[in-house]
C-alpha cells in the first residue's frame, strides 16, 4: 500500500473503537444483510464501530465548520449533507456494508438522519441500453446516466431542500419509471455503487468531487468470483423464481448449467468491469477495506490527511 495510507491490521483497527457502544442487535444485522452475506456482530464490533466513530468525528468537524461559516456570514447557510461514497465490485458485499454503516451512523445523536442512495438508479433504462447495444455492458461506466448522477450530487451539495433519484428494481432488472427516492437534506448521504471513484470525466466533473469521504471494499478477484457464483445459486432458489424476474429462465438451470452461466457472466461482464474500471480506482478512496475468503475484514487502510 502506498505511503499515503496508514494501514491497520484487524486487531489494531478494532482497538480504535474506544468506547463506541454497539447499537445493533443480531436481528437488526439479519435484516441488513444481503442474500449471501455472512457478517456477525463480532465483525460489526471490530470493523464497523471504529469506522462509525471515525466518521462521526469527521461529520462533527464539518458541522462545526458550517456553523462557523454561518456566524461569519451573519446568516443561516443551507443544510449541506456530508456525502460518503462506497465503491467496489459486484458481489464484494458493498451494499450490505453500506446498509450496516447507515444503521450505525444514524444512531449517533448529532447526525440521526442518514440516507442511502444506490447508483443503480442512474443506469440508463433497458430500452436505452438496448438501443445503444449496451445490455451486455450493464454496470460499465457508459451504461450510466452520469450527467443525471452529477446533477443529483450537485443539488445535494448545494443544499437543495428536496432532491429526487430514480429507483432500480433488481427483480425486473430495470428502472421503475414512476418511482423515485426523495432526499430531504439529511445529515449524511451514503452513495453506493460500482463506479463511485471513476476517473473518466463527464464534462469537467468527477462523481467523487462531491464526496466528503470515500470507501472501497476490496478482496482478491478469485474470491469475489466465488462469492458471485454462490450468490447466483442463492438467487436461483429465490429471486429468479419470481414470475416477474428478468432472469426467470435461470431458475430451472441444473447445478452444472448454473455454475457455467454464472462463470460466463463473471468472465465477460462483471470480472472484466472490475479489472478494467473498478479496481484501478481503488487508491482514490479515503479508506480501503480488505476482505478475505471468509468475508471477514483483515486490513483497513486510511489515507493520510
Amino acid at each position: 500500500m502506498p505511503d499515503r495510507y496508514l494501514t491497520f491490521s484487524r486487531d489494531d483497527w478494532a482497538v480504535l473503537r474506544a468506547a463506541t457502544p454497539l447499537t445493533l442487535r443480531q436481528h437488526d444485522l439479519d435484516s441488513l444483510q444481503g442474500i449471501s452475506d455472512r457478517i456477525d456482530l463480532d465483525e460489526v464490533v471490530a470493523i464497523y464501530l471504529p469506522l462509525s466513530r471515525l466518521l462521526n468525528l469527521y461529520v462533527s468537524a464539518v458541522q462545526d465548520l458550517q456553523r462557523v461559516s454561518a456566524t461569519f456570514l451573519g446568516s443561516m447557510a443551507p443544510k449541506v449533507p456530508y456525502v460518503i461514497g462506497v465503491a467496489g465490485s459486484v458481489a464484494v458485499g458493498k451494499s450490505t456494508f453500506a446498509r450496516i454503516l447507515q444503521a450505525l451512523l444514524s444512531r449517533w445523536p448529532n447526525h440521526p438522519q442518514v440516507d442511502l442512495v444506490t447508483t443503480d438508479g442512474f443506469l440508463h433504462p433497458n430500452a436505452v441500453l438496448t438501443e445503444r447495444g449496451l445490455m451486455d455492458r450493464k454496470g460499465f461506466p457508459e451504461s450510466y446516466d452520469t450527467r443525471s448522477l452529477l446533477a443529483f450530487l450537485r443539488a445535494i451539495k448545494s443544499g437543495m431542500p428536496e432532491v429526487s433519484a430514480p429507483v432500480y428494481d433488481h427483480v425486473v432488472y430495470d428502472i421503475l419509471p414512476d418511482e423515485s427516492i426523495v432526499v430531504r437534506q439529511p445529515d449524511i448521504v451514503i452513495v453506493e455503487g460500482l463506479n463511485m471513484l471513476q476517473v473518466d470525466r463527464e464534462g469537467t466533473e468527477f462523481v467523487s468531487d462531491y464526496f466528503d469521504f470515500s470507501i472501497y471494499v476490496d478482496a482478491d478477484v478469485g474470491d469475489i468470483e466465488e462469492w458471485y457464483v454462490e450468490r447466483f445459486f442463492a438467487l436461483r432458489e429465490s429471486v429468479f423464481r419470481d414470475p416477474n424476474s428478468y432472469f426467470r429462465n435461470f431458475a430451472d438451470l441444473t447445478d452444472e448449467q448454473a455454475e457455467a452461466t454464472a462463470r460466463h457472466i463473471w468472465a465477460t461482464i462483471n470480472g472484466r468491469n472490475l479489472r478494467e474500471n473498478i479496481e484501478p480506482t481503488r487508491e482514490r478512496a479515503s479508506l480501503i477495506i480488505r476482505k478475505e475468503r471468509d468475508h471477514r475484514v483483515s486490513q483497513v487502510s486510511l489515507r493520510k490527511l
